[in-house]
């Protein structure tokens, strides 16, 4: 598969950032599908299959089998265990955890860490897209919908959450969130727990009416709980379910998903939903994934944006919360050296995100301490 696939793409002149994106798919998940045949727990693969085939003949590609395992050379033995490689996209995406040191802090004279995250409101940075982003989950909270939201890892999906919880108690909206823990979830059982409807009915009943002992009966259960979101509802309340991790629900709970948002008093929906996931959310939710048609249909896709545009705002934000103007930690040429290496070539796609930028800024940091360099310049990013 690997070199098929790799063969085609190259053929075809597609590049892997771009596959990936049209599918759903983060860029490391496809180099593990294109180099070792493995997906992330919790995707399926026939549909996954299915929406590469479909991206490769809409471009003109060799389709036809690419996905059929490769036979070995009759002349080579077999490995004992796969042999894994990296290729320079994967390494572009492993961004190792890097926390400015004591040493990095005292030289840029900080009276803090600038990577932190925010305790407050005001010391979360809004572009115009987080911003949008932001305001949809809010206004969904609030007022009833279906939406996900698919983000990279580091890209402030959980910050997001946050914020949102904050927020409904700092101005005091009458809003129930409801957020099932997903602690151990996995999208099957052989791995770790699934989140089931029952456990998410189990949820809501417990934000909504704690006190009330559940009924024996499915059946009953299920109609123990439209009456109790009608009886908050009509006492003015609204009620917003939140999953976190929601790449990881397996497709039967994304299909259950759409029958809690049909819960209704009248005209009113009872139950607003937020799905927070990786790019694996995604691809479940394809328009080419059968699937999930009727989930697809009615769910609104919201995907978190690079920082692109605002690496600069961002980063004189963060130093602005201690006092401290960017141009006395960064050269401005040292900006754009940042922004450079956190958009690798051969269309793979931006990594600036909050978490990447955090990780590469702060190694350069420790680096310009270590040489006693007065502000981080081009070469110390690009050597960080």
């Amino acid at each position: 598969m690997t070199l098929r696939l790799k063969s085609i793409l190259a053929d075809a002149a597609i590049k892997q950032g771009a596959l990936a994106k049209a599918v759903g798919l983060s860029r490391p998940a496809l180099n593990a599908l294109i180099n070792h045949n493995q997906l992330p727990r919790g995707l399926a693969r026939d549909s996954v299959d299915r929406l590469i085939t479909q991206y490769l003949k809409n471009h003109g590609a060799d389709y036809g089998r690419w996905n059929e395992e490769e036979p070995p050379c009759a002349n080579t033995a077999a490995p004992d265990s796969p042999q894994l490689t990296t290729t320079d996209e994967e390494e572009q995406m492993l961004l190792r955890k890097h926390s400015l040191t004591p040493q990095a802090r005292r030289h840029f004279q900080l009276a803090g860490d600038p990577f932190a995250d925010p305790v407050t409101a005001e010391e979360v940075f809004l572009s115009s897209d987080i911003r949008y982003v932001r305001e949809s989950v809010y206004q969904t909270a609030r007022h009833g919908g279906f939406i996900a939201v698919v983000g990279e890892s580091g890209s402030g999906k959980s910050t997001l959450r946050e914020e949102l919880t904050d927020r409904i108690h700092r101005e005091e909206v009458p809003i129930i969130l409801i957020e099932p823990y997903v602690l151990a979830m996995e999208s099957n059982d052989q791995v770790g727990k699934t989140l089931k409807s029952q456990h998410i009915a189990e949820s809501i009943m417990a934000g909504v009416s704690p006190l009330t002992k559940l009924k024996n009966s499915p059946e009953q259960r299920f109609k123990q709980l439209h009456e109790a979101l009608r009886d908050s509802a009509r006492a003015g309340h609204s009620h917003a379910l939140l999953i976190e991790e929601a790449h990881a629900l397996p497709l039967a709970t994304l299909k259950h998903l759409k029958r809690f948002r049909e819960l209704k008093d009248g005209l009113r929906p009872l139950l607003s939903v937020i799905l927070i996931g990786q790019p694996e959310l995604g691809a479940k939710l394809s328009e080419h994934n059968p699937e999930v048609r009727e989930v697809v249909q009615r769910i609104e896709v919201i995907t978190m944006q690079p920082l692109d545009s605002e690496l600069e705002n961002y980063l004189s934000f963060r130093f602005k919360r201690l006092g401290m103007p960017l141009n006395k930690i960064i050269e401005t040429a040292a900006i754009e050296a940042l922004r450079k290496k956190l958009t690798p070539a051969r269309g793979v796609g931006s990594l600036l995100y909050p978490q990447a930028i955090h990780n590469a800024l702060a190694a350069a940091m420790n680096r310009a301490a270590d040489l006693g360099a007065p502000v981080v310049s081009k070469q110390l990013v690009e050597a960080a």
